[in-house]
């Protein structure tokens, strides 16, 4: 159960507000929970979504390579409904299984091929330690440009703020039965 009303439609907002619910609706078909909590604040939840937009439409990035490091993003923030929402999507896209076993198990992705065990090394490793190693960075870089590697970061950060508001909100609710299940802690095993 969420901890605020989410913000679902035009009626829930003063008149000069509709034209933010008419951007994320046009972009997304609807507003779903974390730009339900974002409406709270005037504009921002237009701007997130541009952003979301952007770095899901227009980068570089291919649909595998951006699920695979969503993932590692839902997996290192224990975003159990990011997970369950992507996790079939990325399946689709072409990430592995074993690359997606690898990530939901926080297991050792060397085994896995360079360009999914690359992404999520470098994912790891600046939601860990919030930097990357020269390694981690360069190979990138080399494999992909500068551009492709500012795209990969923005959107690590994108899905960042999504699983913040997630988190931090409760927005998630009840998972379908049938959704894939992101194993997360109790919050004291921690």
């Amino acid at each position: 159960m969420p901890r605020v009303e989410l913000i679902t439609g035009k009626d829930q907002l003063d008149d000069n507000r509709h034209a933010e619910v008419d951007e994320i609706v046009g972009v997304l078909g609807h507003v779903p929970g974390p730009f339900g909590v974002l409406l709270y604040s005037p504009g921002l939840a237009e701007r997130v979504c541009k952003t979301g937009a952007h770095v899901r439409l227009r980068s570089e990035l291919t649909m595998a390579e951006r699920e695979t490091a969503l993932l590692s993003v839902a997996r290192d923030k224990d975003a159990r409904s990011e997970w369950a929402w992507h996790a079939p999507i990325a399946r689709k896209a072409g990430v592995s299984p074993e690359a997606m076993d690898a990530i939901r198990d926080a297991a050792d992705p060397s085994g896995l091929p360079a360009e999914e065990r690359e992404i999520i090394v470098y994912v790891r490793e600046l939601l860990r330690t919030n930097r990357v190693s020269q390694e981690a960075f360069d190979a990138l870089r080399l494999r992909h440009g500068v551009r492709w590697l500012v795209e990969l970061t923005a959107t690590i950060g994108q899905y960042l703020y999504i699983t913040a508001i997630n988190n931090a909100f409760e927005t998630a609710g009840e998972l379908k039965p049938d959704a894939e299940q992101l194993p997360v802690p109790a919050p004291g095993d921690r």
